[in-house]
């Protein structure tokens, strides 16, 4: 049975192939890092792009943001791999190590005179709109737009990576995780004398609506990749079923020059190990397979409907 294979994100038809050379070739640092490092910068440009176009920001600003996300971890080469790595969670100590990656990739960056201008990517996605955030504590007014919109893209893409999604089902779950960092405590809210910034959450809500409608073309680019694997076990379930035509023939036929004929159709037919004697199976497993896929169709769109309802 052929595997089904779709990319989580749907791409953007903005990526780094569009960047000057002298850029892309300076980009090429990026290797320096963990595999699992790269995906994740990866995807964080993908939805950064995405994000922006969702904004309508021009095309320069999307550009810069699409750069400054891919290279927002860059800083991690500098961090021991025991701590990268780390299957548990971090101790206090490592946790300090490992928020110096802001530091350190915003220093790298400033050294290259091609990365020098992405530098709010590594130095400010980590910081919070309410000043909870590292390495400064800068709170709204402080920290750049891009970094914001980077932010969102980070945590999404993290949180993804961390609860190991393969579909877009109960995706909507990580989007309401996201909802609550938009939005300051309940304790706070009330308390109308406090300063702006602690009114705040420790994220954008405006890239994160955006995120919204990302998540959305994601989602339905996973049901149109669903749909043509279920037209691909269509044409496997008409093959095997004319084999089992072929079969009945056979088995009815009292000639043998007749169910050597039969036979002969239903060997060429036969895919990828299959006989006579396990095709049957092979056909049970296809309409398994596209019953559980017509399932998960049914609950995309439903996982769609929740996110177009959600607020922030």
């Amino acid at each position: 049975m052929l595997t089904e294979k779709y990319d989580f994100y749907a791409p953007s038809n903005i990526n780094l192939k569009d960047l000057p050379r002298d850029l892309q070739n300076n980009l090429y640092i990026m290797t320096s890092l963990d595999y699992i490092t790269q995906v994740h910068s990866g995807n964080v440009a993908n939805l950064c792009t995405r994000i922006c176009q969702y904004l309508r920001c021009n095309n320069k600003f999307t550009l810069h943001c699409m750069v400054a996300g891919y290279i927002h971890d860059i800083g991690k080469m500098f961090i021991p791999k025991e701590i990268i790595n780390k299957p548990t969670a971090l101790t206090d100590k490592e946790y300090e190590i490992m928020k110096t990656h802001t530091t350190l990739g915003y220093n790298l960056c400033m050294k290259n005179s091609e990365l020098r201008e992405f530098s709010d990517g590594p130095y400010y996605h980590h910081e919070a709109l309410n000043g909870s955030g590292y390495p400064q504590g800068l709170t709204k007014k402080d920290i750049p737009y891009s970094a914001q919109i980077i932010r969102v893209a980070d945590e999404y893409d993290a949180l993804v990576t961390k609860r190991q999604y393969t579909t877009h089902v109960d995706i909507s779950k990580t989007l309401k995780q996201l909802i609550k960092d938009a939005n300051p405590p309940k304790e706070i809210v009330a308390l109308d004398h406090l300063k702006q910034s602690e009114r705040l959450g420790k994220i954008n809500k405006e890239p994160l609506r955006a995120l919204f409608k990302v998540v959305i073309v994601d989602t339905q680019y996973e049901i149109a990749s669903v749909m043509n694997y279920i037209e691909y076990i269509n044409a496997q379930i008409r093959r095997l079923q004319n084999i089992q035509r072929y079969e009945k023939k056979m088995l009815s036929s009292k000639k043998d020059e007749t169910k050597k004929y039969y036979l002969a159709g239903m060997n060429l037919l036969f895919e990828n190990g299959e006989n006579i004697d396990n095709y049957k199976k092979v056909l049970e497993d296809y309409k398994n397979a596209k019953i559980l896929r017509q399932d998960r169709i049914k609950k995309l769109h439903k996982e769609i409907d929740i996110i177009k309802k959600l607020r922030v």
